[in-house]
């Protein structure tokens, strides 16, 4: 095939490079616009608008420029896949879209105001892909944001529905105690919004630094002027709605690996809630369920299936996501020298799958809490396989101080004795020999039979989880929106 073919192909398919084919967990219109290819042509030719018109503000370029760029910083005027091409001969997308922008500027300047002037003028390409890069993130990470409350809100609601909905606590796959969902779901809550927090405290630092991180063609630029590099950066991070930065950090990439750190952190507590409903709503347990939709959850070869496909497309990204946080912090130890050989180039595909799976993740769980469906009869059923065992650490706290030893026995051991005897039981038969046993074992005298039933009621074990569910809840209301008597969020 011919590079003229081959070129031609790739413009064909260049709006479907971002379909998703393959990761269908950030396969939505929402997560390609705000992280696809064209997104990024986008925030670039974002950069370049926002500092034409803080150089015309300052008097460094020429009146009227800023509008013809910004007319020219159109993304749909660009070749997208063509520029992806020539970017192989500058190492990175700003080079060949950068001549691109300045042909166009030069055609619709056609009152000769000299608008290319204003066109990069004392930038690099660092400058201008950084910022674009931060001002991508930032956009995406608030609509991130707006899911991740969405969730938490659902989850609350879930918690305080269930505050008092028995279910059985699992450690290490077995029965442990007593628990309730209302608290699993505050557990949930507690993740999600801790996590949420994080993100949203993150600064999305303007770049500056020019070829060296030195301001060298900033301070030619400005001088004779009343504006310096640094008030030049800061209009430019007011223009485009970013956080002003103290001094170039070219190679000092905090804010990325940062950013990394907090996007896996949300998906690391979305991945906790995916993992416990794809195993909750498995049939034999079916204490959940996820919410019904048209098509979803099919086979394609068994029609009785419905899978918990929310649950594993989250998962999906969930697992995907540390690796991606690792290779932002791989490069942010290999940048070296002003300028790094790789290192920065390899941050980008990372930050952007961080991103993308983040926000096509995010939708996904908020659908998923905000829809679950919630089995409080299988919980108990659940629960009660477990019989009186479930309450053995519960009675052996309250009974074993008060039996005498026996045959130099604690009262521990003999309690302790009682259980190792019921478990050689059959599994059919161990809630009764469990209680036949336990009366031999604890004379009426000692704990009365009103008071053993207290104690193997469970109930009567739930330790604080009442209390905890409360406490998570009050240390994130910004996590929760207020609703009305209806049920209507606002807010």
């Amino acid at each position: 095939m011919t590079h003229a073919a081959a070129l031609g192909d790739l413009r064909a398919f260049a709006e479907e490079a971002d379909a998703g084919l393959l990761s269908p967990v950030s396969a939505s219109p929402l997560v390609a616009a705000l992280t696809g290819d064209r997104a990024v042509l986008a925030a670039i030719l974002a950069v370049e608008s926002g500092w034409a018109a803080v150089l015309q503000r300052a008097g460094l370029a020429p009146a009227g420029s800023a509008a013809v760029v910004a007319s020219a910083a159109e993304a749909g005027r660009y070749d997208l896949a063509g520029i992806a091409l020539r970017a192989q001969g500058g190492g990175n997308p700003v080079i060949p879209l950068l001549a691109d922008l300045r042909k166009k500027v030069a055609e619709l300047d056609t009152s000769g105001v000299g608008a290319g002037k204003a066109v990069h003028t004392s930038l690099t390409s660092q400058d201008v892909l950084d910022t674009a890069l931060m001002l991508l993130a930032r956009n995406t990470v608030h609509a991130v944001l707006a899911d991740v409350k969405g969730t938490t809100t659902a989850l609350a609601a879930l918690a305080e529905q269930h505050a008092d909905t028995l279910c059985v606590g699992r450690s290490l796959t077995q029965h442990s105690l007593p628990f309730t969902f209302g608290l699993r779901a505050a557990q949930w809550f507690h993740g999600v919004a801790a996590a949420g927090r994080q993100l949203a405290a993150l600064d999305f630092p303007v770049q500056f630094g020019g070829a060296a991180g030195t301001l060298a063609a900033g301070t030619v630029l400005t001088d004779g002027s009343h504006a310096t590099p640094f008030s030049l950066a800061d209009a430019l991070a007011s223009q485009l709605g970013l956080d002003p930065a103290p001094a170039p950090w070219h190679t000092n990439r905090l804010a990325v690996t940062s950013l990394g750190n907090a996007l896996a952190a949300v998906l690391d507590a979305f991945g906790k809630i995916a993992a416990d409903v794809a195993f909750l709503s498995r049939p034999e347990v079916a204490e959940l369920a996820e919410p019904r939709a048209a098509g979803r959850g099919v086979s394609s070869a068994m029609p009785q299936k419905q899978n918990p496909v929310l649950s594993v497309l989250v998962r999906s990204a969930a697992l995907q996501a540390p690796h991606l946080a690792a290779q932002l912090h791989l490069a942010a130890a290999n940048f070296n020298d002003e300028r790094p050989d790789g290192a920065w180039h390899t941050e980008w595909p990372a930050l952007r799958q961080l991103l993308a799976l983040s926000l096509g993740a995010a939708g996904l769980i908020r659908e998923l809490a905000e829809g679950l469906q919630v089995f409080p009869d299988a919980m108990r059923r659940n629960m009660d396989l477990a019989g009186p065992l479930l309450l053995a650490e519960g009675v052996g706290a309250a009974v074993a101080p008060l039996l005498a030893e026996q045959d130099g026995r604690t009262g521990k051991q003999q309690l302790q004795d009682v259980v190792d005897r019921t478990l050689q039981a059959p599994a059919a038969e161990q809630a009764a020999t469990y209680r036949k046993l336990l009366r031999e074992t604890v004379p009426a005298a000692v704990v009365p039979d009103a008071r053993l039933e207290e104690l193997l009621d469970p109930a009567s074990y739930l330790g604080q989880a009442a209390d905890i569910s409360r406490r998570i809840l009050a240390a994130f209301p910004a996590f929760v929106t207020p609703t009305d008597a209806n049920g209507a969020s606002h807010g």
